[in-house]
């Protein structure tokens, strides 16, 4: 397993709200039928695609110093990546055949949020701009409470 660059860590950001993105909008057609829920994603896969572009103009202010104790952070950071979540062993988007109703969808949505906002909190502590994450950061955790007051409304 070879070690990232803060570069590369930064594009693993970029791919996840590419994922996010799809997953979203797939989510989204998945559950088309209800309006509020079809919004929600589509709203969330809207966010992801501007965190996306935050993340390409991010990526090119970065410098490649030396972060003490790289080999650890790296392997940290991919461990957060290929989680079910991100893009897996297999590279590619989560399946979504185990989403049987609305719970499940807002439940892994929220998951997914969770596992994003980890990696941007570890993703905080390498770079300098911080004041960018930490935009990210927040909006990330908008995400959740959209979702979780979402769910409030299901189990009523």
């Amino acid at each position: 397993m070879g070690k990232y660059s803060i570069r590369e860590v930064i594009e693993q950001a970029i791919q996840t709200e590419k994922l996010g993105y799809a997953l979203y909008l797939a989510m989204a057609e998945r559950f088309e039928r209800d309006e509020k829920l079809r919004r929600l994603f589509e709203t969330l896969a809207v966010k992801e695609q501007e965190h996306e572009q935050t993340f390409t103009d991010l990526k090119e202010k970065v410098d490649e110093r030396r972060v003490e104790n790289w080999e650890e952070v790296s392997k940290y950071l991919r461990a957060i990546v290929e989680s079910e979540f991100f893009l897996g062993n297999k590279k590619a988007m989560p399946s979504l055949e185990h989403l049987h109703n609305i719970e499940d969808a807002v439940r892994y949505a929220l998951a997914f949020e969770k596992e994003t906002l980890l990696y941007y909190h570890s993703l905080k502590d390498l770079i300098s701009e911080k004041d960018i994450l930490d935009k990210l950061i927040n909006e990330e955790k908008s995400h959740i409470v959209w979702l979780s007051e979402f769910r409030k409304t299901i189990n009523k």
